[in-house]
């Protein structure tokens, strides 16, 4: 519809435009005055039409709503300074005039993240039975090095010319063809092909073409209409060293799974040597973002909670996986996407027969973080898994997908959940000792001398794999797992040896990435390998690191299939990653449960926070009715009985109006209010219908727990009590 507005529109304009000229050649040709009118009102139609065709195209492009994006950016100040007020969170060092991509959590923002946390611990490590670790935040650079956080971990940066402000060139890419194609109506339907194509491939682009497409499009620094600089990697890593000598660099670690890849060996000790196993982190990472923006979606210092499930590559199936086959939710494939749909409702178990989702690991997994972001309050509707495109997926990758959750910025990635087979693991060891020991020290000894040596533990053997491991970025301990065989079985293993000679000579500093990639082939992509070199002699072979296809001639790879018997099996584990951000979790969760009702006398709306008492801040309130010291007794003393319960609270005794107090923790979002009106029974409102009952003073601590445990909903305890009605204690 779009597309043939637009064409239409352009049409339309060309036919305004030669009109013009007519009238205007009438004008100057002394024409008659009914011939001049005449021509003036063919004029004047054919604008009305235009403005007509703009007008549907405006809607169009709006989805039919122009006030949309109005509505949303009042919403989001309403939030954000409902947020700032009453100190959920704060930009860090304010009376400093604070610091870019920096906030500070306040009480009840500590409150919220403290409970999301301990959510997630219930629902990912207590229901798995994961194995939680807890490691540094300073990473020695070796470590990243090994990983390719130092070489990769980059986007692409220009600077204004003249101020030295920078800002992440695919973000100004990024906003201006959003802007044109939403507010520039004069665009032709080709030239709003081409910007939707780029938006598509924008993760693809090189620093060359993203420069050349920033100068086509004439793109200036955003605050000032500066020039900018042609676009260069920026590491998004804290720089650091360890230790005073500054002999020792290191950085801020920009994720938490590293810390648990390098403690596999022991984790898999402590596990009795069996997969699969899970571990999870919880912990700091920071990332040095080069323009951050939309609050807490994009800082520089955030909280991670992350998962490493470790699975046999042949087996990935999983024993609970039918505990969550039959969730039916919003799942957008790379199909759709490149087709243009929209996400749909897919029965998860269906996704997975299908091959939708590579396998059934990958889909419990899904499962379990859509049942996740759910409990603590997102919106179904606005919650969908997107799989990764093509040209987003690393070459080492089997499937990916994010969970995305829809807020006023748009839809913003929360949940990663990877199969990232085993690259990692490989990341932090060397494939194959004995070639290496081969090739690059090139040792003319017999290899099953230094097979012997090495597995013997020979002190020899040890210093030759340390020197190679340590000249590799390689930490010299294989990360392996074991399948030990009842009776030795003969294997046919496959063994893909790069040239690297050759290979040095023909792609110079880009011979490690090669390598990396021709070692990371799957079997199948191996043996077609192996096949056109035999038949053709050379083939085309895509390096995602490097962004391009290069030509792989015969003489650069060995490919082949040994067979031997083996009395057990080694392998590198696949792992299974589901990646939780949970400040933009957290931020999502604040936009779904805020809104306003109008006060009772109607002349202001109020703010609610309609948080699920599972992550509410404070789970009820103690108000004594009116400044009385029996009332203030009996709420001193229901404190103490809901401290005993574990039940946090918050007790006002103040002289402030009833129904001020209760506007007050609605704004914070408190599910149930105790009113003090009598010394022996009170009131429990809740929140979001404000309906009260009348409950004994001995009783209120355990009803409250029940409600906000889960144990009962308030539906469930509404009928069992007195309900109460007051016409002058609410707004």
């Amino acid at each position: 519809m779009e597309d043939s507005l637009r064409k239409a529109l352009s049409e339309k304009q060309a036919a305004v435009d030669a009109h013009g000229a007519a009238v205007r050649e009438l004008k100057a040709s002394g024409a008659p005055k009914d011939a001049i009118d005449a021509a003036v009102q063919g004029l004047n139609a054919l604008k009305l039409d235009k403005a007509s065709i703009e007008k549907q195209l405006q809607a169009a492009l709006t989805n039919g709503n122009e006030a949309n994006a109005v509505s949303r950016e009042a919403f989001r100040q309403s939030l954000v300074n409902t947020l700032e007020r009453r100190l959920f969170y704060i930009p860090s060092f304010k009376i400093y005039r604070g610091v870019a991509g920096l906030y500070d959590y306040g009480p009840p923002g500590c409150a919220v993240k403290s409970n999301v946390l301990a959510f997630w611990r219930q629902h990912f490590v207590l229901e798995e039975n994961m194995l939680e670790v807890d490691c540094p935040c300073v990473t020695p650079e070796i470590v990243l090095k090994a990983s390719g956080h130092v070489d990769k971990f980059t986007d692409l940066m220009v600077k204004d010319e003249k101020t030295g402000t920078c800002y992440r060139a695919d973000h100004l890419l990024k906003d201006f063809c959003k802007e044109k194609l939403e507010k520039d109506l004069t665009i032709s339907g080709e030239k709003a092909a081409e910007l939707k194509h780029i938006l598509a491939v924008l993760d693809d682009l090189s620093s060359e073409e993203l420069g050349a497409k920033i100068k086509e499009y004439g793109i200036t620094a955003p605050d000032t209409k500066n020039p900018l600089s042609t676009p260069y990697p920026f590491n998004l890593m804290f720089q650091t060293s360890i230790g005073p000598s500054g002999l020792s660099p290191g950085f801020m670690r920009p994720e938490t799974a590293q810390g648990i890849f390098v403690n596999f060996k022991d984790l898999y000790y402590y596990n009795g040597n069996k997969l699969p196993f899970a571990a999870a982190q919880i912990g700091q990472a920071f990332r040095n973002e080069i323009s951050p923006r939309q609050g807490l979606l994009r800082v520089r210092e955030f909280t991670l909670a992350e998962i490493e499930h470790f699975v046999d590559p042949d087996d990935k199936s999983h024993p609970k996986f039918s505990e969550v086959a039959n969730l039916e939710f919003l799942m957008f494939p790379r199909g759709e996407q490149v087709s243009g749909q929209s996400a749909k409702r897919m029965l998860l178990g269906e996704a997975v027969s299908k091959g939708t989702v590579n396998n059934e690991t990958l889909g419990y997994f899904i499962g379990r973080v859509y049942l996740f972001l759910t409990s603590l309050g997102i919106d179904k509707e606005r919650l969908r898994f997107r799989q990764h495109l093509a040209n987003e997926m690393a070459h080492y990758a089997a499937d990916c997908w994010d969970a995305e959750i829809e807020c006023s910025y748009g839809w913003i990635e929360c949940v990663g959940i990877a199969d990232r087979s085993a690259y990692d693991l490989r990341a932090h060891t060397v494939r194959d000792e004995l070639k290496l020991l081969e090739k690059y020290l090139e040792l003319d000894v017999n290899v099953e001398k230094i097979s012997c040596l090495f597995y013997y533990g020979f002190l020899e053997a040890s210093l030759i794999f340390f020197v190679v491991c340590s000249k590799y970025d390689k930490s010299g301990v294989p990360l392996v797992a074991h399948e030990k065989f009842a009776e030795p079985r003969e294997m046919e293993k496959l063994i893909i040896a790069p040239v690297k000679k050759e290979l040095g000579l023909a792609f110079k500093g880009n011979q490690k990435m090669i390598v990396e990639a021709l070692e990371a082939m799957s079997e199948k992509e191996a043996m077609e390998m192996k096949a056109k070199l035999e038949s053709i002699g050379e083939i085309a072979f895509h390096v995602c690191t490097l962004g391009k296809d290069v030509t792989i001639t015969k003489n650069m790879v060995s490919i082949s299939k040994e067979k031997k018997k083996e009395h057990q099996r080694i392998f590198t584990p696949s792992v299974i990653e589901p990646s939780f951000g949970i400040g933009r979790i957290i931020y999502c969760l604040y936009e779904h449960l805020f809104y306003t009702r109008p006060s009772k006398t109607g002349d202001e709306q109020l703010n609610v926070f309609r948080f699920p008492p599972l992550v509410a801040p404070i789970k009820c309130t103690v108000f004594p009715l009116v400044q009385n010291q029996q009332y203030e007794e009996v709420a001193k003393s229901i404190a103490k009985s809901l401290t005993a319960a574990g039940i946090s609270y918050k007790i006002d005794i103040t002289g402030t109006s009833i129904g001020k107090r209760y506007a007050r923790t609605d704004e914070l979002g408190v599910p149930l209010a105790i009113t003090v009106d009598s010394t022996s029974s009170v009131t429990i409102r809740e929140r979001d219908s404000k309906d009260q009952i009348r409950v004994s003073v001995e009783e209120v601590a355990s009803v409250v727990k029940e409600v906000t445990d889960g144990q009962s909903t308030w539906a469930d305890v509404l009928w069992r009590y007195p309900t109460h009605s007051s016409v002058s204690v609410d707004e």
